[in-house]
């Protein structure tokens, strides 16, 4: 079962429509079961019971989430796969030591691959959609997998399966999500 972590600032939101729901629609149609929680709601209980991790987008100005920056810390050496899209980038850059920077992006966007993964396939360039208004510093235990140093779009945790990446999959690249699945 793979947990969608909603970072939209309140349970049930506008936005879960936008950022969350999409992303469910995918799994499950790529055969994955899913449950859906509020950010506000994350307990040990659920954490072991899930599979794998997805971190959420929000909207454009939505930073609640970075209000509760401490909450997350759950993400620190927790041994299951973890994806976070956007926010979610942003949330374990923040748990690892990088920083949350301002960088807006409105729009199609080509991301250049430079390291091959499972996620991503080989190097090459793809187009991504971003909403987003804030950035990430790479963390010092992560490895840079699309962009550049100083405008990471995707990394990768040096030895566990920790991805962020700053584009929106639910949008353009579902086989991303759909990948993730098999990790």
């Amino acid at each position: 079962m793979i947990l969608l972590v909603d970072l939209c600032f309140e349970k049930n939101s506008l936005s879960k429509y936008e950022f969350v729901l999409p992303i469910e629609d995918t799994l499950k149609h790529a055969g994955a079961m899913c449950d859906i929680l509020h950010y506000t709601e994350i307990c040990n209980d659920k954490l072991e019971r899930c599979d794998k991790i997805i971190l959420c987008g929000t909207a454009l100005k939505n930073n609640a989430f970075a209000m509760n920056l401490k909450s997350f810390s759950w993400i620190n050496g927790f041994a299951k796969p973890i994806l976070g899209i956007c926010a979610g980038m942003q949330v374990i850059a923040y748990v690892y030591g990088g920083s949350i920077i301002t960088s807006k992006s409105i729009g199609l966007e080509t991301i250049e691959i430079i390291r091959e993964t499972y996620l991503f396939g080989v190097p090459r360039k793809i187009e991504g959609y971003h909403l987003h208004s804030c950035g990430v510093t790479l963390p010092r235990e992560f490895e840079l997998l699309a962009g550049t140093k100083n405008k990471a779009e995707a990394f990768k945790h040096h030895s566990q399966p920790i991805y962020g990446i700053i584009f929106h999959p639910e949008v353009r690249n579902k086989w991303i999500l759909e990948r993730f699945i098999k990790i």
